[in-house]
């Protein structure tokens, strides 16, 4: 059984709505869900975790399917894979440390600044030094896995293909190959958007397989992105 989890397409990053694709996000769906059709993956089970941005991602993988003539399952929608929420996270970290050079940095807005602002956030979440925000480090982690204990049972013994975010699938990543904090967050943040990577059940656990592929974009640079 394989279960290939991507992140979704580039989203509205700075928009004041960011859940939804952005132009470049809609053409790395498109690309993949053609690479996906082409390369001969048949999925028997698909599934989204319910952010907008993570169904306009299946939706262009569909339609790449659908234009070669071939079709996918209906999607299942599991909350188990949504992600955490960012907003409260970043702004909490934000409001806390308002004086702080890397939070001061960070609104210059190139990406070096803005990844280490995250990283800080990410790394202040999960050492609990956030209170009061609607999910703890350790909750999102207990959702994350319990989600995938039902892929797995959901998939059975086929291929499945998951459309997420790069905070799920960094915290299965974790849990397959048992990492700190540390290089759980780095794993979030070197996610690239629409990027592949695979899993497989091993000994009643996900052990990983591969990591943040772009297969799809390859020669299109300018389609590769974090944010």
């Amino acid at each position: 059984m394989s279960l290939l989890l991507v992140r979704h397409g580039q989203a509205s990053y700075g928009a004041a709505d960011y859940d939804q694709l952005s132009g470049r996000g809609v053409e790395q769906a498109r690309r993949l869900g053609d690479w996906l059709a082409r390369g001969g993956h048949r999925f028997e089970t698909v599934v989204v975790g319910g952010m907008r941005r993570h169904r306009q991602t299946a939706e262009g993988v569909l339609q790449a399917f659908d234009e070669q003539g071939l079709g996918l399952p209906e999607l299942h929608e599991d909350p188990g894979f949504a992600e955490f929420d960012h907003e409260a996270v970043f702004g909490a970290y934000i409001n806390a440390n308002a004086d702080h050079p890397i939070v001061l940095a960070s609104r210059s807005g190139l990406p070096q600044d803005v990844a280490a602002m995250l990283r800080a956030a990410l790394l202040a979440w999960a050492r609990d030094e956030l209170p009061g925000l609607p999910e703890s480090w350790q909750a999102f982690g207990e959702r994350v896995h319990a989600a995938g204990q039902r892929l797995q049972a959901l998939a059975g013994g086929s291929e499945a293909l998951v459309l997420t975010s790069g905070g799920v699938i960094s915290r299965l990543a974790q849990i397959a190959l048992d990492v700190p904090v540390e290089r759980a967050v780095e794993l979030n943040l070197s996610l690239r958007n629409s990027a592949l990577s695979e899993f497989h059940p091993h000994a009643g656990r996900l052990r990983l397989g591969s990591w943040n592929a772009l297969p799809h974009l390859h020669g299109q640079r300018e389609l590769w992105t974090y944010y």
